[in-house]
């Protein structure tokens, strides 16, 4: 596989790019689904996860895009977070938590079903590692769960963090104000991401893989684990997420590598899809022939209905 490197700087002026593409293109807001179902309506209710630089919605239009109504439209109660778009997994974690509490309080929920795409992946195991009483599955959807040394020298986005701070917490504080979430802390300096994943393999074992590439235990007291991830980088012209895809030299979504997003059961870990795609973003504009990133969430949470959680 050849090898491709963007600057810093050009990831984040794509990821600003995209940003811009998503507030011109708000008409396209309305799912596919036809006929609704019961499919999707999982014993305990699904939690939606955003990753670096994400949010919940921005006017209307979801960071999984067309997903929560998918979901919602066959059976399934879904949440959605909002948690810090620029910080640790560990402080996005507690506020994850905050918001399980409220809302277990407000509709009598004991536990959720969680699945988090990219730092979702490891926020989403902080909270199984912390309340696991509250916890019934773990999706990691390209979340990290290691980083080698080579891999964290040869990343982007830790150049990005590193050598731009101040600007990516800007960009940070800016999409959380756009989405309406303005008070949520931006704090480029604790995405010390390899040392925090390391920290997470002592804590939060469940489900890790005991070699590299490899699966993890499916079922950790009581909690399912599941992961699944692409291995696209430039997969639609149309679209300009693909500028900040990075081609690197272990098959990879053009942000994480493929192997180091394995955790429980790999339901597949070769889709074609880049990272971005994998939230069916931007507006669904995945490679010719690739499967529908909105339907895979459907056809997850058919899963986790068949697995009884």
């Amino acid at each position: 596989m050849s090898h491709f490197v963007q600057s810093p700087r050009s990831w984040l002026r794509a990821m600003l790019l995209g940003c811009a593409a998503l507030l011109g293109l708000l008409s396209h807001t309305t799912a596919s689904a036809a006929t609704g179902t019961q499919e999707a309506a999982t014993r305990y209710p699904i939690v939606l996860v955003h990753g670096f630089m994400g949010f919940k919605d921005i006017f209307g239009v979801d960071y999984f895009y067309q997903v929560p109504a998918l979901l919602r439209k066959n059976g399934a109660k879904v949440y959605v977070a909002a948690v810090s778009e620029v910080n640790s997994s560990s402080l996005r974690g507690e506020q994850l938590l905050q918001q399980m509490k409220q809302w277990s309080a407000k509709d009598g929920v004991t536990k959720f079903n969680l699945i988090g795409h990219s730092q979702g992946g490891p926020t989403i195991r902080y909270v199984a590692g912390v309340a696991p009483q509250m916890v019934a599955s773990v999706t990691s959807i390209a979340g990290p769960t290691i980083v080698t040394d080579a891999q964290a020298a040869e990343n982007n986005i830790n150049k990005l963090i590193t050598n731009y701070a101040s600007m990516v917490e800007f960009a940070g504080s800016f999409v959380a104000w756009i989405s309406g979430n303005g008070s949520l802390p931006q704090d480029a300096s604790a995405l010390t991401l390899k040392a925090e994943l390391d920290d997470f393999a002592k804590r939060f074992p469940a489900g890790l893989p005991a070699t590299y590439c490899g699966e993890g235990a499916p079922v950790v007291a009581g909690i399912r684990y599941y992961s699944a991830t692409g291995q696209g980088v430039k997969t639609n012209a149309w679209d300009i997420s693909d500028l900040a895809m990075q081609q690197t030299v272990e098959p990879g979504d053009g942000a994480i590598i493929a192997c180091a997003a394995h955790l429980g059961k790999v339901i597949r870990d070769d889709y074609p899809w880049n990272h971005i795609d994998e939230m069916n973003h931007i507006f669904g504009l995945i490679g010719k022939g690739a499967p529908d990133p909105a339907q895979f969430y459907l056809t997850h949470a058919t899963r986790l209905r068949l697995a009884g959680v």
